[in-house]
């Protein structure tokens, strides 16, 4: 596929997710399956497949898999195992190009949200596990002006906030008066943008997407330096 062949979502994936909300149980998701792929599998996958050429270009690194089931879209099926909410499907798209390394949605990534509710792109980790956790903090009390510096690159912050997802106490093992105790206190190192359903239908939505997730290079650098993986 060429890299000019994605020319935005279309505003019916919204509302199919939309009539999914409504109707969330497995007779109507399987009597509406071939809407489920027209209208939210085969273009996300061509989104995949378009975005891969990009993606290298940010990072040699990081994979664009469109496979149907395990690759960079995220299956619809929810796991209830242990949930109290037994609705079986999710009602949103979740998109993660992930590190090579990385197993599964903590580890690094880029990703992109597309629901009813709220549209946005994040970079980072997501509730990564406690050793990668404090291999990060251990790397901003290492080096606390290189943290700075990528938290604050100017470029970054134009397009992104950090999830304010915080411990309420210093984590263990971390001075509680250290200056940068509100970011030791990070459980989740992501920053994320808002985005519209306008942006997201745009023909440019694509190069929106890479400029970006290229504006977040710093920040994705440092957590991928103090994990100790290529970036």
């Amino acid at each position: 596929m060429s890299t000019h062949d994605f020319t935005g979502f279309d505003k019916s994936l919204l509302t199919y997710l939309k009539q999914l909300t409504r109707n969330n149980n497995r007779e109507w998701f399987q009597k509406n399956k071939s809407r489920y792929e027209e209208k939210l599998l085969e273009p996300c996958l061509e989104f995949i497949r378009a975005f891969e050429p990009r993606l290298k270009k940010l990072s040699s690194y990081f994979v664009a898999n469109d496979s149907r089931d395990g690759g960079s879209l995220m299956r619809i099926y929810r796991d209830t195992r242990f949930a109290k909410d037994k609705t079986p499907y999710k009602i949103n798209v979740g998109i993660q190009f992930r590190h090579e390394m990385g197993k599964d949605v903590h580890a690094p990534g880029y990703y992109v949200h597309i629901a009813p509710s709220e549209c946005f792109l994040g970079v980072g980790m997501w509730s990564p596990p406690t050793d990668a956790l404090g291999t990060i903090r251990k790397s901003i009390v290492d080096d606390p002006a290189k943290w700075q510096r990528t938290r604050d690159n100017k470029h970054f912050r134009d397009q992104f906030e950090l999830m304010d997802d915080s411990l309420k106490s210093a984590p263990r093992g971390f001075d509680k008066n250290h200056p940068l105790i509100n970011d030791l206190k990070l459980k989740s190192f992501c920053g994320m943008q808002h985005i519209s359903a306008a942006d997201f239908t745009s023909k440019s939505f694509i190069d929106d997407v890479a400029i970006s997730f290229k504006a977040s290079r710093p920040f994705m650098g440092f957590l991928c330096d103090s994990l100790k993986i290529p970036f």
